[in-house]
């Protein structure tokens, strides 16, 4: 269970699940979301297994992940390494055998971009790999729809939009509070690279795309939706532009005070905010 994260899968599902309200436009097959919900938590856990075998080495020396079980020598990292690979085959053959080869075909793209494309080759060499592995976290959301409909359309990639602008202020404020641990482990994201300010100037552009593509959705999910987007996005938007006017402060002077600056207040926001916008997506729905 700790090397599938369960948490990260928690996250993914939230939006899959109430996807697949909106492609159906109301209450989906009771098999589709089985195979949503199993299949994806196989996918997700796959890719997540197959990462802490990979980064073993780095995960040791960051205080965040050194009690993760390749590191305490919970688990062999073989072991590891062939329950991620099993995972990853039952996910994929789960999609192909009860939907369509279209969800299966985006569940295997998910997790070989997460683990070759991400944490292969992404993480190690780019600070902006938060943004581009963005589309790993994203994907539930096109797989739900593909699984639920056979074929993919412009809601499906507007929600995609969302959660993909959505992951770099979600990560960047979790990893300006473990920027020492990336730099130890020589990982250049972008807090390690860049100062606070720098780092929550691209928060906001991010953001305000986020919510840009969340008001997007609006036509396909109805006026409920329209209004928990706008108040949800106002208050996401009111966080990150505070925390970014807070930095200057931080910035004219010696830098010692950046990293006490930004706490994990915008990282549980934007969880809270995917969670609710996503549940508007599901109720909407319902209603329009």
């Amino acid at each position: 269970m700790a090397l599938c994260k369960p948490r990260i899968v928690e996250l993914l599902l939230i939006t899959a699940v109430p996807t697949l309200f909106l492609a159906c436009k109301g209450l989906p097959s009771l098999l589709v979301t089985v195979v949503v919900v199993l299949g994806g938590a196989l996918a997700a856990g796959s890719a997540n297994a197959l990462n802490c075998y990979i980064d073993r080495d780095i995960d040791q020396i960051m205080r965040r992940t050194s009690r993760r079980p390749l590191v305490s020598h919970a688990v062999a990292p073989g072991s590891a390494l062939i329950f991620g690979l099993v995972l990853g085959v039952v996910s994929v053959a789960l999609f192909a055998a009860t939907t369509n080869l279209l969800a299966a075909g985006l569940t295997l793209g998910a997790i070989f971009y997460y683990v070759v494309i991400y944490t292969m080759l992404l993480k190690r060499h780019t600070s902006q790999s938060t943004l581009w592995g963005g589309a790993c976290g994203a994907a539930p959301v096109v797989i739900a729809w593909a699984a639920a409909t056979g074929s993919l359309s412009w809601p499906a990639w507007l929600l995609f939009g969302v959660v993909f602008f959505w992951q770099p202020p979600h990560f960047w404020a979790l990893a300006i509070k473990y920027r020492d641990d990336y730099r130890a482990a020589g990982i250049p994201m972008l807090p390690v690279v860049a100062s606070v300010r720098r780092v929550l100037a691209e928060s906001v552009v991010y953001s305000w795309l986020m919510v840009a593509v969340s008001l997007a959705v609006w036509p396909w999910a109805g006026p409920l939706y329209g209004a928990v987007a706008i108040v949800s996005g106002a208050a996401f938007l009111y966080e990150v532009h505070r925390l970014y006017h807070l930095s200057r402060p931080a910035a004219a002077g010696s830098g010692g005070g950046a990293e006490s600056l930004v706490t994990m207040r915008l990282f549980h926001l934007s969880i809270a905010y995917l969670t609710v916008l996503f549940a508007a997506v599901a109720a909407g729905a319902f209603i329009h």
